[in-house]
């Protein structure tokens, strides 16, 4: 098919709400590590991999290969047989997992995973209402969307019952107008009275994600995390961590998210970068509150022996290639040249992140910070121009979401930090753009 084939294939045939960043969709053909192409042959430096999934390089050649042999060997039986692959990343991930989360459940995705997760708190506790936090994204199913507190990302019916929303540690524009560290983590204290005026007084647990993603990859104090636990256990709750985004070394220097705040989860949740593109989703839990799910279930894809395969090579190849370490070196590195373009980029209000996960808001002006949603639309258009991929999220749209590989080098930052400063040029002042010439035309 041709680039307009496909454009229009897109349109004919898939439904409308599926929508693209750019006014003209982007079709990609191929990819290889750090790098993506289009149908016209241009090149991109891709600094979203896939929404945080691809962890370590587009097409993966020890992954790959793993896969390849597993293709011929053993495709699709599901669950209700026992296989090594499954077996084997299961193994694995309960070697790396705190807190003695040893049991898990594959399903095809984070969505997937939360739904069982939010199943077998209530099913352990014996509650049925849940906390989740504003601003918050986990998933696309009709719970998962209840339990996104971003109305951009609710769709259909009315929402469903038993679920309240916690406010969230948005230290950029604190919903009681405080400043950390002077404000006591007042976000985090707020939950005693959430749960006694919006609950029963006794819930099933709180679902967070360690960083938000949708919402605009929102990293909260230090103290934050710690004070939610506490007080959700002391009310009968478990402490539930959406690692769908933030997890296999994406934060640095550690596997979970959630371990960067010193807390230990008793349910765990994952996808994206597990399978470096193919579909799974986990939930790990203890064996006393995996159990609590009495009966027979199965997962007719989850646990496949292609994906599990793919899933326990990257993990090898995180642990091989030390990619944890350079997740917080090269994090670091691309915060702080982040940070040095802030300083001459007046739309830049804050800059964010943990490791190779950081965000850049972007605001009218400082003082008032009022979302510039619409000069973040052309810098995404710049961008792509400029040949580099990068996200977009926040509750007001105008947050930029950068998480490339876990992979990728200082020398890829500059790369990438070079084209956005000419990407921000060319929206500042458009008569000196010129940045298309800036693509490597293949």
């Amino acid at each position: 098919m041709t680039k307009e084939e496909i454009i229009l294939a897109n349109q004919d045939h898939l439904f409308p709400s599926v929508f693209h960043y750019f006014k003209e969709p982007l079709v990609l053909q191929r990819a290889k590590d750090q790098f993506v192409w289009d149908a016209d042959g241009n090149k991109y430096l891709d600094f979203f991999g896939g929404i945080l999934t691809v962890s370590v390089g587009h097409c993966n050649d020890q992954v790959n290969a793993k896969v390849h042999e597993q293709v011929d060997k053993l495709q699709h039986v599901s669950t209700v047989f026992a296989t090594e692959p499954q077996a084997a990343l299961a193994k694995k991930v309960a070697g790396l997992a705190p807190g003695g989360l040893t049991k898990s459940f594959f399903t095809n995705s984070g969505t997937e995973a939360n739904e069982v997760a939010i199943l077998t708190a209530r099913l352990y506790t014996g509650s049925s209402e849940i906390i989740a936090l504003r601003h918050s994204y986990h998933g696309r199913s009709s719970l998962a969307m209840s339990l996104t507190a971003n109305s951009a990302w609710r769709l259909g019916p009315p929402l469903q019952a038993g679920i309240v929303y916690a406010h969230n540690a948005y230290c950029y524009r604190c919903p009681f107008g405080l400043t950390y560290p002077s404000c006591d983590i007042r976000c985090a204290r707020d939950m005693e009275e959430l749960i006694k005026t919006t609950t029963s007084g006794r819930v099933a647990g709180v679902i967070a994600e360690p960083i938000q993603g949708v919402g605009g990859f929102i990293t909260p104090p230090r103290e934050y995390f710690g004070i939610v636990a506490e007080i959700v256990r002391k009310n009968g709750g478990l402490f539930i961590s959406d690692e769908v985004q933030t997890a296999w070394g994406r934060t640095g220097n550690k596997w979970f998210g959630i371990e960067q705040w010193g807390v230990t989860p008793d349910i765990m949740t994952s996808a994206k970068g597990l399978g470096n593109g193919f579909p799974i989703g986990i939930t790990m839990a203890t064996p006393e509150i995996a159990a609590a799910m009495k009966g027979a279930t199965i997962s007719t894809f989850g646990g496949n022996p292609i994906a599990t395969t793919a899933a326990k090579a990257v993990l090898d190849f995180i642990e091989q290639e030390n990619l944890t370490v350079n997740a917080a070196e090269t994090g670091a590195y691309l915060r702080a040249s982040l940070e040095d373009l802030q300083a001459k980029q007046p739309l830049i209000g804050e800059v964010r992140g943990m490791g190779l996960m950081q965000a850049v808001e972007l605001v009218q002006d400082r003082e008032s910070k009022t979302p510039a949603t619409q000069d973040t639309l052309r810098l995404m258009e710049a961008a792509r121009e400029n040949g580099i991929l990068l996200g977009r999220g926040g509750l007001y749209g105008n947050v930029l979401r950068i998480s490339p590989p876990l992979n990728i080098s200082k020398s890829d930052v500059d790369d990438f930090i070079r084209q956005l400063a000419l990407s921000f040029a060319s929206i500042m002042e458009p008569a000196t753009a010129g940045s298309v010439t800036a693509r490597n035309v293949r």
